[in-house]
């Protein structure tokens, strides 16, 4: 007896149109994200005051989706032309394992630029507090120094 594993083989017309699909779903998708991409320029070249960073945020968060999109959209294309299960299953742990690595890349990326904006936003701030404060000083001097000039004209 023989232990033999049965071949789930896909019917070739099942298989031309799920390639078909998939090919018009990232058509689909790069539409989108040309779309995307020319909302972000537009948002880049507004003349309003933006956060800091939020630019960086914008580009790397869309540059992030388009990768993370296309490996699912590589996977699909080698899913339906896998020949039989092994295959399936080898696509799905490669997919597995590079996007846990890239997911990895990205949150540090992310993180390293979310934390450089906070950098900024504080010294800024910082900056502005001691502008202001000098700002008050000097004003005080000029009351304190009009007070003495009237003090002066009084007597």
């Amino acid at each position: 007896m023989t232990n033999t594993t049965p071949n789930y083989e896909i019917p070739a017309e099942l298989r031309e149109f799920a390639e078909k699909s998939v090919e018009q779903a990232r058509k689909a998708f790069d539409g989108y994200l040309s779309a995307a991409h020319k909302a972000v320029a537009a948002f880049e070249n507004q003349s309003t005051p933006v956060p800091f960073n939020t630019h960086e945020v914008a580009r790397r968060t869309l540059s992030y989706a388009e990768t993370n999109v296309g490996a699912a959209f590589d996977l699909a294309e080698k899913l339906v032309r896998a020949k039989d299960l092994r295959e399936v299953s080898q696509y799905q742990n490669e997919y597995l394992k590079n996007q846990f690595a890239a997911l990895q890349e990205q949150a540090r990326d992310f993180g390293s630029v979310v934390q450089k904006s906070a950098s900024e936003a504080t010294q800024h701030v910082q900056n502005a507090v001691k502008e202001a404060t000098n700002k008050a000083t000097e004003a005080t001097q000029a009351v304190t120094d009009a007070a003495k000039d009237a003090t002066k004209s009084h007597a």
